[in-house]
């Protein structure tokens, strides 16, 4: 690993760095990252260090952004920046099984099963509760549907709140765990300790002395699954509605 002091000293501006959502900011959701897009993203890694932080874990980074992600970006955060990667290396990881013990764990899964039985949505599928190291993922419809469900599901969410409810149900009966609920993507919402959200990210940072940070992101709302890196007092945040809107603002700012 290269000196702190020397690793981003060939960048124009090398006390920055830009941070990015995946899905619906570096790429159409659950969809491939363009070519223009990656042509934007290398002329930008000349001038500043990049990074992605997204809630899924490393695999579905690699489907999404392309095999040479290590290569690509600087740093790579996958599930908030529990899986880190600086510069090509692994950073440490946490668990959230170890946070929340067996117990604990079980009873929430009974709980979400037996809310997801009785849920009366026009269609499931599969896959309705994802397992990764540093929370659970939550599809009411299930995320092996085809992206045309996933479309009509989001439609059919934003009308009926089923997702809102939902988090509000798991809120009311795991009061006595610090755990935060978000909302993310078209079909789907994470589970994880409060504190583990995108700005878990921010602490592998602070050994490079970063002095601008800035974050773009498509869920900066509040219960948005961006909303709290992109309102906190050390980042600069940007609010997008699609990758195009990415590259706008990148041009404006890093012409």
């Amino acid at each position: 690993m290269a000196p702190v002091e020397s690793a981003f000293m060939e960048r124009t501006i090398p006390d920055t760095i830009v941070l990015f959502d995946v899905d619906g900011t570096l790429t159409p959701a659950r969809n491939f990252v363009s070519q223009e897009m990656k042509d934007c993203l290398a002329q930008l890694r000349k001038k500043v260090a990049i990074g992605f932080v997204g809630g899924s874990d490393i695999s579905k980074q690699y489907e999404q952004l392309g095999n040479t992600i290590l290569e690509d970006f600087d740093f790579c955060f996958a599930e908030n920046g529990l899986t880190a990667y600086r510069l090509g290396q692994q950073m440490a990881s946490q668990s959230f099984i170890q946070w929340i013990g067996e117990e604990e764990y079980n009873k929430l899964v009974k709980f979400i099963l037996h809310y997801l039985a009785d849920l009366d949505i026009p269609k499931k599928r599969g896959t309705f509760i994802e397992f990764r190291n540093g929370m659970i993922n939550v599809s009411p419809i299930g995320r092996n549907c085809s992206r045309e469900e996933r479309n009509e599901f989001e439609k059919y969410d934003l009308a009926n709140g089923i997702r809102v409810k939902f988090v509000e149900a798991l809120k009311k009966e795991f009061s006595h765990l610090s755990l935060t609920y978000s909302i993310g993507g078209q079909i789907s919402f994470d589970v994880f300790p409060t504190g583990w959200d995108k700005t878990y990210c921010l602490r592998h940072l602070q050994s490079d002395g970063f002095k601008h940070i800035h974050f773009f992101g498509d869920k900066t709302f509040e219960g948005g699954n961006d909303y709290e890196i992109y309102t906190h007092p050390s980042v600069i945040g940007h609010s997008v509605q699609c990758p195009e809107d990415t590259m706008r603002i990148l041009a404006e700012l890093f012409p």
